[in-house]
C-alpha cells in the first residue's frame, strides 16, 4: 500500500474545494467581470520604512492586485472550515482578506531581501522577466531549483488529492472488502520527509504530474503518482472525476468555458495557484536565510555553545526548584518527550534502592500485556467471587496461576490487514521489490508500513518510524481472499514461547545471538503460599514474578543516547516497541514516547505490576520482568531509569560537540531551542514586516467590491 502525505507550503492553500457559492443570489450575474474586480492593492515601494539597502531594489516592486477570484478561491479551499466551526461569513472573509494582503506584503518584502542578498540574481534580469511566474522562478534559482520543483510538487499533489476524492465516490467497490477495525500505528507513519519531491534520474527535475485521464495527463505520464493512484482507477473513472472537479471550479466562477478545460496546466486558475506556491517558496527562502543567520548566533560561533549551555543551566535550576516533591516530578515525567525535557530528578535515597517493598527508583517501562481470553476471564471472575466470600487469597492466586498457565497470546495486528486502511504487504514479492532482511520463522512473509520500511531515511521519501524497527513479520499464516480481505491463522504463544520470541527478535535487531539473557521461576506454578514468610496478612508480590532478564547493550551505552538510532539501546527499544504493537492488548502504551512512567513510591498500577516494574527499573535500562496480574501476563521492559541519588539527569556527561549527532540528548535539546527561539524570531520578524508595511500608504482596500461576500449568511 502506497499512500502519499504531502505537507502544505506555508501560506499556500491546498486545493480542496469543499464548498460552493453557486446559486447564491448575492453573486453577480456577470460572473467574469465580478470575479476579475480588484478588491485590494499592495505596493510597499511607496513606504518610507524601507531600509536603505532594500530601497535600491524597489523598482522590482509594482502594485500587486488582489482580485475577487482569489478571495473566493481561498474561501473554498480554507475558509469554509471556519464557517463549519461557527465563525460568521463576515469575519471569515475579513480574516482571509487580511491574510491575502499580508501575503502580498511579505512576498514583496522577501523579494527585495533576496535581490539584495543573492549575488546570483540581478534587478535588471528580474525586471526583464515578462510575468510573475518567470520572475519568481528566476528569483528561486531557475526552473530546476529545489524551490521551484517543490512548488510544483505541492501544487500537483494537491490537485491529485482533490481529484482522488471525486474518483473514490465513482469507483464501484461493492465487491471489495471494506474493513473498519483499527489499531494504533507508529509515529511518522506515511509522513513525507521535509522538502521531499520525487526526482527523475537527473536528480533535479520533478518526476510527478497530475493525472486527469486526458492526453498529456495520463497515468503513464504521472511519474511517481502511479504508486499513489487509487486502486481500481481507469482512464474512464479518472476523466469522470476530473470533470466533476472542473465542474466545481466552474460553479464557483473560478474558470471560464472558453478555456481549454482538458489541459489543466493551461487553466488560469491553476496558474494562479502555481504563483501562490512560488510566492510561498520566496517567503520560505528568505526565512531560511534569516533562520540560518540566527542559528549561527545560537551556536555562538567560535565561543562554543555558550547560549545553549545557559539555556540548559537555566532550565536545570528551574527544575531543581520545581521538583522538590515526588508528585511534581511525576507530573513532569508524564509529559516528557523530545521537546519536553526532564533535566533534574529528586533523590530517592530516603526510600533506599528497591528492596522488595514499595521503595524504588523513577523510570519508564514498556508493557506487553498477554491477556486472559473471554472464557478465562469468566473463570477468573468466579474465582474472585469465591475469594470475596471466603477471604481466601491463596486459593484465588493458585486458581489464577492455573489460568495463566493456559494463556495463549496471538499477533494482534489483524486490523492492519483488514482494517479501514491496509498496511500489510507481502515481503516476498515476485518482482523482488523488497530486498531487505526481516525476522521470521517458517512461512512468515507479511510485513507492514511498506512506505516507511522501504523508502525512508536519508534520500528517501518518508520519515523513519519512531522507535519501531519494522522487520517483525506477522506471526502466523495470511491468505488473501478474492474480495481483498485476508484470512489469518495466527500462531498461539504461551508465556514461555513469547519470551523466546521476545529475546530472539531483540537479538536479531542487535545482530547478535546472545545479547538477551533471562531466567524463569521453575517453581512458579507450585507456589501455594503467597504471603510473606511468617505473615498471614501481607502479600509477597515477589512470588508473582515469573521471569526476569536483561539486554546487554555493550560498551556503547550512554544515558544521553536514548533516541540515538545508531546505538544498541535505541535498537533494542525499537524491537520491544514493535513487539508491543504486535502483541499487547494494553493499547494505552502504544506511541507513548518511551512508555509508562514508574514512580519510586506508591503508584496507581495494580500491585503485581508495580512490584515487577520497580524490580526491573532497579536493574536499569534493558532490564525486563514478567509478572502475573488480574488482566494476564505483563512483560515489562525498562527504557529509561533516573539516578537513585537525584540531581542533574545528564550530570557531567553532556558533550555539546555532539550537537549535530541526531537523536542524542545534545542534538534534541539544541533542536528544541532552535524550534522555540527561531520560531519566535521568525514570527517576530514576520509581524514586524507586516506591521511596518501593511499601512494606508501601501495597502488600499475596495470593500464595496466584495461586500456581497461579507453579507453572506445575513
Amino acid at each position: 500500500m502506497k499512500k502519499k502525505t504531502a505537507a502544505a507550503v506555508a501560506l499556500a492553500s491546498c486545493i480542496t474545494l469543499t464548498a460552493t457559492l453557486a446559486g447564491c443570489s448575492l453573486i453577480s450575474k456577470d460572473n467574469r467581470l465580478d470575479m476579475e474586480q480588484v478588491i485590494a492593492t499592495v505596493d510597499i515601494s511607496k513606504s518610507d520604512k524601507l531600509p536603505e539597502n532594500l530601497s535600491a531594489y524597489k523598482a522590482a516592486i509594482s502594485s500587486t492586485e488582489i482580485v475577487k477570484r482569489e478571495l473566493v478561491s481561498y474561501f473554498l479551499n480554507v475558509g469554509y472550515s471556519y464557517i463549519q466551526n461557527g465563525t460568521s461569513y463576515k469575519d471569515t472573509f475579513n480574516m482571509l482578506m487580511d491574510a491575502l494582503i499580508d501575503n502580498a506584503v511579505l512576498t514583496q518584502y522577501c523579494t527585495l531581501e533576496l535581490l539584495a542578498e543573492d549575488t546570483s540574481v540581478t534587478l535588471e534580469e528580474f525586471n526583464a522577466k515578462k510575468n510573475d511566474v518567470e520572475k519568481y522562478v528566476y528569483l528561486l534559482g531557475g526552473e530546476e531549483s529545489n524551490e521551484v520543483q517543490l512548488a510544483k510538487y505541492s501544487l500537483f499533489s494537491s490537485l491529485n488529492t482533490a481529484i482522488d476524492n471525486y474518483e473514490k465516490t465513482i469507483i464501484e467497490e461493492d465487491d471489495k472488502y471494506e474493513g473498519s477495525d483499527t489499531r494504533t500505528t507508529p509515529t511518522n507513519l506515511d509522513t513525507e520527509q521535509d522538502d521531499y519531491y520525487p526526482r527523475r534520474e537527473d536528480g533535479k527535475t520533478l518526476n510527478y504530474n497530475v493525472y486527469t485521464g486526458y492526453e498529456k495527463y495520463l497515468l503513464k505520464d504521472s511519474g511517481t503518482y502511479q504508486d499513489d493512484a487509487i486502486e481500481g482507477t481507469t482512464r474512464a473513472t479518472r476523466t469522470k472525476a476530473y470533470n466533476s472537479f472542473i465542474n466545481n471550479l466552474r460553479q464557483n466562477y473560478l474558470i471560464e468555458d472558453d478555456e481549454n478545460l482538458t489541459d489543466i496546466w493551461s487553466l488560469q486558475y491553476i496558474q494562479n495557484e502555481y504563483v501562490n506556491q512560488l510566492e510561498s517558496r520566496v517567503i520560505n527562502k528568505y526565512y531560511k536565510i534569516y533562520e540560518e543567520e540566527q542559528e549561527e548566533n545560537l551556536k555562538n560561533g567560535e565561543e562554543g555553545y555558550k547560549y545553549v549551555q545557559s539555556v540548559y543551566d537555566e532550565l536545570l535550576n528551574s527544575q531543581k526548584d520545581s521538583y522538590v516533591t515526588s508528585s511534581a516530578f511525576e507530573t513532569a515525567m508524564g509529559s516528557m518527550s523530545s521537546s519536553s525535557f526532564v533535566l533534574y530528578s529528586p533523590s530517592t535515597t530516603d526510600s533506599d534502592k528497591f528492596d522488595g517493598t514499595k521503595n524504588g527508583e523513577f523510570g519508564f517501562v514498556y508493557n506487553i500485556l498477554l491477556p486472559f481470553n473471554a472464557k478465562q476471564s469468566v473463570q477468573l471472575a468466579q474465582l474472585n467471587s469465591v475469594l470475596t466470600a471466603n477471604d481466601d487469597k491463596n486459593a484465588y492466586y493458585i486458581g489464577r496461576n492455573e489460568l495463566l498457565k493456559d494463556i495463549k497470546t496471538t499477533d494482534q495486528r489483524a486490523a492492519w490487514f483488514n482494517g479501514s486502511t491496509k498496511y500489510a504487504f507481502d515481503a516476498k514479492y515476485e518482482d523482488g521489490k523488497y530486498d531487505g532482511d526481516y525476522y521470521k520463522s517458517g512461512e512468515r512473509n507479511y510485513l507492514f508500513f511498506e512506505n516507511n520500511l522501504t523508502d525512508s531515511g536519508e534520500g528517501g521519501r518518508y520519515k523513519k518510524l519512531q522507535a519501531y524497527d519494522g522487520r517483525y513479520a506477522y506471526n502466523g499464516k495470511a491468505y488473501e481472499n478474492k474480495d481483498g480481505s485476508y484470512t489469518l491463522i495466527p500462531e498461539k504463544l504461551t508465556i514461555d514461547s513469547m519470551l523466546e520470541e521476545f529475546s530472539a527478535y531483540i537479538n536479531y535487531v542487535l545482530g547478535t545471538t546472545n545479547s538477551v539473557s533471562y531466567s524463569t521461576d521453575s517453581n512458579y506454578y507450585d507456589t501455594f503460599d503467597f504471603f510473606k514468610d511468617g505473615d498471614d496478612e501481607e502479600i509477597d508480590y515477589s512470588k508473582f514474578v515469573y521471569a526476569s532478564g536483561k539486554v546487554d547493550f555493550g560498551s556503547d551505552f550512554k544515558k544521553n543516547d536514548l533516541m540515538n538510532a545508531a546505538t544498541n539501546q535505541y535498537k533494542a527499544m525499537s524491537a520491544v516497541n514493535e513487539l508491543q504493537f504486535a502483541y499487547t492488548t494494553d493499547t494505552g502504551v502504544l506511541s507513548n514516547y518511551v512508555g509508562y512512567s514508574v514512580s519510586a513510591y506508591d503508584t496507581t498500577y495494580i500491585k503485581e505490576f508495580e512490584y515487577a516494574a520497580k524490580k526491573a527499573v532497579s536493574e536499569g535500562e534493558g532490564a525486563f520482568t514478567v509478572c502475573a496480574g488480574d488482566y494476564g501476563w505483563h512483560l515489562i521492559y525498562v527504557t529509561y531509569k533516573y539516578d537513585l541519588n537525584g540531581g542533574a539527569v545528564n550530570g557531567e556527561t553532556i558533550d555539546w560537540s555532539r550537537i549535530s549527532t541526531e537523536g542524542t540528548f545534545e542534538n534534541l535539546f539544541f533542536e528544541w531551542i532552535k524550534s522555540n527561539d527561531l520560531s519566535n524570531v521568525t514570527s517576530m520578524r514576520r509581524s514586524k514586516i507586516i506591521s511596518e508595511f501593511n499601512k494606508e500608504a501601501t495597502v488600499v482596500k475596495y470593500q464595496k467590491r466584495y461586500q456581497d461576500l461579507l453579507d453572506l449568511g445575513d
